[in-house]
């Protein structure tokens, strides 16, 4: 199994010769505005891809599916919408789909529990996209564990450290863990993806995976950057379990 990190949470899952594109933001730098809950100003994405539009035209046009944990703007943009072909299979939360089958996608594909993508086992989980007031405003998230032979793949999504996804891992028990990191925070309440302190309680609860943060630098809320993260990891003693992919780079897991 390879992932490609496009930006922030978009990835390209490449598994048994096929690709799954997770969490699309696709448009430009910019190009979704300043973002609500939160004074700073700055317009979203803060960064632009890290390929040229022929370049992302190309791998479009190589995924085989879509996999949504939630539709945020930063996930699910309108770029995405209008690149993506309408009746390429998109995976996604009970919830959204009505809203997906509207923008005209004919291949919308719910998954309350588990589904199969071929001889792919997809798994949705739960999450907690923040607490309290700021939780609610977030609305439900998923995540997604991937599976194909012996290789377990698990997408936290935008959630916090809590049971959920301790429950995830104990039921699965994958291999490798996909994080959105970053320690995003509105003005209201606390973080809402995990921060420093939540990526080392995941690395600490089992030795038996390895993880990769992604989620960072491309958005307003989110306040922890690479630097910072990779500081903390190395004081912490947990480089040696923890990547922080660049924009663009490919990794195994």
């Amino acid at each position: 199994m390879k992932v490609q990190l496009i930006r922030n949470a978009s990835l390209i899952i490449s598994i048994n010769d096929k690709k799954i594109l997770v969490d699309p933001m696709l448009g430009a730098k910019g190009s979704l505005g300043k973002f609500p809950w939160i004074d700073d100003m700055r317009a979203n994405p803060l960064t632009d891809l890290p390929f040229s539009e022929y370049e992302l035209k190309r791998m479009i046009d190589e995924v085989d599916a879509v996999l949504l944990t939630h539709l945020h703007p930063d996930h699910w943009d309108n770029k995405a919408q209008e690149m993506l072909p309408k009746n390429i299979p998109i995976f996604c939360q009970p919830e959204d789909a009505e809203q997906i089958e509207l923008l005209n996608f004919t291949n919308v594909k719910t998954v309350s529990h588990s589904t199969l993508f071929g001889d792919i086992e997809l798994f949705r989980t739960e999450g907690k996209h923040g607490l309290g007031e700021i939780g609610n405003l977030m609305g439900n998230v998923s995540g997604f564990v991937i599976r194909h032979d012996k290789e377990t793949l698990y997408l936290t999504g935008d959630t916090i450290w809590c049971n959920d996804v301790m429950d995830a891992i104990n039921l699965y028990a994958p291999s490798f863990i996909i994080v959105n990191g970053g320690g995003a925070k509105f003005d209201i309440g606390e973080h809402v993806t995990m921060n420093c302190t939540d990526i080392k309680k995941l690395a600490e609860y089992n030795s038996h995976y390895n993880i990769a943060v992604v989620h960072l630098e491309s958005v307003s809320p989110v306040t922890e950057t690479r630097k910072v993260l990779k500081t903390f990891l190395s004081e912490n003693a947990l480089l040696n379990r923890v990547i922080i992919p660049d924009d663009g780079e490919e990794f195994r897991v």
